[in-house]
């Protein structure tokens, strides 16, 4: 089912910015994946697919609140989950995409902003260190980048679900 197809099917858009062929597969499957999910819960949603670095990114938001449910940070981990899972099972290859609901991302770079300016005001006023708490590895990246970007070290400790960031000079 092309992209357009699943569009005119659930009357929700689907928009595809700069997805190369091999992402292209990828994507479809998650927005089909996704789209299905939105007409079992009877909630409309506009989905965009974006390539970056490699990686697809499916957004899906909406005009109201709609979304406002499957929005929280532990909802949307589990759906990028099954997502993937999907997507795995079609194409026999491990998925790394990212999903957004309802600016989920955005709130969370936020949140992640805010623990690490946090950090670094522990660091400044003495410690030698500062741990954050136990992340995903796409948020530990994203921390890795804000901890670089204000001039301090990071790195992950830890395993599975306990691994960390720890914040230095």
């Amino acid at each position: 089912m092309t992209e357009q197809e699943i569009a005119d099917a659930v009357e929700t858009p689907v928009e595809t910015a700069a997805v190369d062929d091999d992402a292209r597969d990828e994507a479809d499957i998650a927005a089909d994946y996704i789209e299905e999910l939105l007409d079992i819960c009877d909630l409309d949603g506009d989905i965009e697919i974006e390539e970056r670095a490699g990686r697809v990114y499916l957004s899906v938001a909406d005009e109201g609140d709609a979304l406002r449910v499957l929005s929280k940070p532990d909802t949307v981990s589990a759906l990028q989950e099954l997502t993937r899972i999907a997507v795995q099972a079609e194409t026999g290859e491990f998925s790394r995409l990212i999903l957004d609901v309802g600016g989920s991302r955005d709130a969370r770079a936020s949140e992640l902003q805010r623990l690490v300016d946090t950090a670094i005001e522990r660091i400044e006023a003495g410690s030698s260190s500062a741990a954050l708490p136990p992340m995903s590895s796409y948020e530990r990246k994203l921390v890795h980048d804000l901890v670089a970007e204000k001039g301090f070290h990071s790195e992950s400790e830890g395993e599975g679900r306990d691994r960390h960031t720890v914040v230095t000079r």
